[in-house]
């Protein structure tokens, strides 16, 4: 049952033959067409991108060999499939070498035909497939995926491009959500191991018996609750890049191991006396002090040494303003894109709070606040209503404590966050004024005489 339809271009200088074979093919529901020497193949190829050449290695011009080289050169996509009337072993080879896909003799058997036409058309679909992937991998782990324009960002652009395709042992450093997962994964998609495993091991998420089974492997019955042999995360990671996250936490005896797979590439799984060897581009990252660790005997020198070749720093969000509003609009579109809204943005209030808020968590927490934003949020922007209370709170007393810098008035230094704290609650409950004269704690009058008071009003706020 025909499976697969293609595009093909059938070359053979036997009209009689060449009528016959398109005949086939194209009841298979091939599209076929055909020529009857070199050159015209080689103009139909300009025109058309075939997917299949089938060609007669005897033509009248040039033989089928210049015609396979040319499609080599200039349509490598395209798959060539030689046919001989006196097949030998040697130009069956050659072919090969030449880059043919399949080498037929004549007389051609149908059904042969069409299998080599079917087994071609499936090579280059798992190809297509494959270059699918890796532009979906390279879109989402690879340097694009790193958003910023700070110089701070650009020089670990930059470093990352020079270290992505040595061997040499990386150590990524930064605070708690600056993205050194994505950093690694960066580095690993630009390498020349991006098609092998990245294995990641968060090294303080397990206690220190279970890491070094985690890693290197163990045998069945090593220790209680063994009751099969495990493979390791450094045989996982073989041929490609093995991530520890989180090394500051790794216990003394683990280091020692750790040193030891570092200079040697060799270990033994737990409770076994076999040496494995493995060929690993390692990642490290940490949020600690390294340094601080070996001056107080926390972390070996040694190993500290061995895994600071190159390092990698990534910045604090709050190091880094200028790619706040880089963040907010690419992580906005991301999640316009997976909850299905269209927001337009958020309006020049919530921005500048977002600039102003000092980031504890960095950036996984604006990713967080802006994909909690676009599931909340009702209307086209993002208000300042809308954003996390620990923002509101952090851009009120950034006011306030402008207000008071710039203005000796105590009664003006009072006035202005008691203004600011209405106007919050105000938004906070939708602008209805008995809700909010209930959560201040005051009556709907004076609710009233304060709005008058400080010209708080529904619609002048929404210009701001």
């Amino acid at each position: 049952m025909k499976t697969n339809s293609g595009s093909l271009l059938v070359v053979d200088d036997d009209q009689y033959i060449l009528e016959a074979m398109a005949d086939y093919l194209r009841s298979l529901g091939h599209r076929t067409e055909t020529s009857l020497n070199c050159l015209d193949a080689i103009e139909r190829l300009k025109e058309f991108p075939f997917q299949v050449v089938v060609c007669d290695v005897n033509l009248p011009d040039q033989d089928g060999f210049h015609l396979l080289e040319w499609v080599k050169d200039n349509a490598p996509d395209t798959a060539v499939i030689m046919l001989t009337g006196y097949g030998t072993i040697e130009s069956a080879v050659e072919a090969i070498r030449l880059g043919a896909f399949e080498y037929l003799t004549k007389p051609v058997i149908d059904e042969e035909l069409s299998m080599a036409i079917e087994r071609c058309l499936d090579q280059r679909k798992v190809v297509a497939e494959n270059k699918s992937l890796k532009a979906q991998l390279d879109q989402r782990f690879g340097l694009s995926n790193i958003v910023g324009q700070d110089y701070k960002m650009q020089k670990m652009f930059d470093l990352i491009e020079s270290v992505a395709d040595t061997r040499t042992t990386v150590l990524v450093l930064g605070e708690n959500g600056t993205g050194k997962t994505m950093t690694a994964r960066a580095i690993h998609q630009l390498s020349d191991r991006c098609n092998q495993p990245f294995v990641e091991v968060a090294c303080g998420a397990l206690p220190d018996t279970l890491l070094e089974s985690e890693l290197f492997g163990h045998k069945a019955g090593s220790f209680t609750g063994a009751s099969h042999d495990k493979i390791g995360k450094f045989l996982q990671a073989d041929g490609g890049t093995l991530f520890l996250d989180e090394i500051a936490t790794a216990s003394p005896s683990l280091q020692v191991k750790l040193l030891r797979v570092l200079q040697d590439r060799e270990f033994e799984a737990v409770g076994d006396n076999v040496t494995q060897s493995v060929d690993i581009r390692l990642i490290l990252a940490t949020n600690q002090n390294l340094e601080e660790m070996v001056a107080k005997g926390e972390f070996r020198q040694d190993l500290y040494y061995r895994i600071n070749v190159i390092t990698l720093t990534q910045p604090a969000l709050r190091e880094r303003i200028s790619d706040i509003p880089l963040l907010i609009e690419h992580y906005l579109k991301v999640y316009n894109e997976q909850i299905g809204k269209s927001i337009n943005g958020f309006d020049a209030s919530a921005t500048q709070a977002m600039l102003k808020y000092s980031w504890p968590g960095n950036v996984r927490e604006l990713i967080n606040v802006v994909e909690r934003c676009v599931v909340l949020t009702k209307g086209d922007y993002i208000r300042m209503h809308d954003l996390p209370e620990q923002i509101r709170q952090e851009q009120s007393y950034s006011l306030s404590s402008e207000n008071r810098m710039s203005n000796g008035s105590l009664k003006t230094a009072l006035a202005n966050p008691e203004r600011q704290i209405i106007i919050e609650a105000l938004e906070a409950n939708g602008w209805n004024r008995q809700n909010t004269s209930k959560a201040l704690g005051i009556n709907r009058t004076t609710l009233y005489k304060k709005m008058k008071k400080y010209d708080i009003d529904f619609e002048k706020q929404l210009m701001h």
